[in-house]
């Protein structure tokens, strides 16, 4: 299938590893330009020099912090001059501290919402009017299935992502009638560096091992293993594409089955 990406200009934030950068590699494997963003410049242009070498498509760089509000503004412009405009924006961010009510303290509540929220309210703002020039823009928010079923120690995450999906579905219909799609996509259990650092940590706490940790996730997937993040970016991009023209608006799960959830 042609998803219809051929010199689309596409913006990926935290994609210097992880989910954002198997995304990105997948943009650019449909032929598309791409601009990746995170606060390391170091392994952003390691990210964006092995992609470039795979596909042979442009792949650019913008190091910031997207909690910032004129540094996020900055990205926007910046990727637009870099491409000479902009289809497609991917909104990411980092996982938020772990913690239950009893544990956080505001100060953990303006960081999460910061991170979390606020970012990708900032980025969509000041990508919307570059958006709006082109015929086949798309945005999408990467949240996590906690959106939808809460996990235990994650309260920050568990109150913050479902506002994401909030917003992205009131955007799609105020931005549906100017030819703006919005989704997001949230991804369960994937193999990733972050996950392999989770599964670290819970083995070090329960006095365990990562393998041992791990086969207690797998056992509550029914496709009975992680997911793997070019099959999370494959999702991605077809959400974004023109071959998905007439999906707005939904909240699209990525994992295995996993999620009890009917909605």
């Amino acid at each position: 299938m042609d998803l219809g990406l051929q010199n689309a200009k596409v913006l990926v934030t935290a994609a210097s590893g992880g989910l954002g950068a198997a995304t990105a590699r997948q943009f650019s494997r449909e032929g598309a330009q791409v601009v990746i963003n995170s606060r390391s410049l170091d392994k952003l242009q390691a990210t964006a020099r092995a992609i470039n070498e795979e596909t042979g498509n442009p792949v650019f760089t913008h190091a910031a912090d997207v909690t910032n509000p004129d540094a996020g503004a900055k990205l926007i412009r910046n990727a637009v001059s870099m491409m000479g405009g902009l289809d497609i924006i991917i909104t990411n961010a980092g996982g938020t501290k772990a913690g239950t009510f009893n544990t956080l303290d505001y100060d953990d509540w303006r960081t999460a919402t910061d991170l979390t929220l606020l970012s990708a309210v900032n980025l969509i703002k000041n990508a919307v009017p570059h958006l709006k020039q082109s015929e086949r823009a798309a945005i999408l928010a990467i949240v996590s299935f906690v959106a939808k079923e809460p996990l235990d120690n994650l309260t920050l995450s568990n109150a913050i992502r479902p506002a994401v999906v909030g917003l992205t579905k009131s955007l799609s219909f105020e931005l549906g009638s100017a030819g703006v799609r919005v989704n997001s996509i949230l991804p369960g259990w994937t193999s990733t560096e972050r996950v392999d650092a989770i599964m670290a940590n819970r083995a070090n706490t329960n006095g365990t091992d990562p393998e041992t940790e791990r086969a207690k996730i797998t056992h509550t997937i029914p496709i009975g293993r992680m997911g793997k993040p070019e099959e999370f970016a494959n999702a991605a991009v077809f959400l974004c594409s023109p071959a998905a023209g007439f999906v707005n608006g939904v909240a699209m799960l990525v994992d295995g089955g996993s999620t009890k959830s009917t909605f």
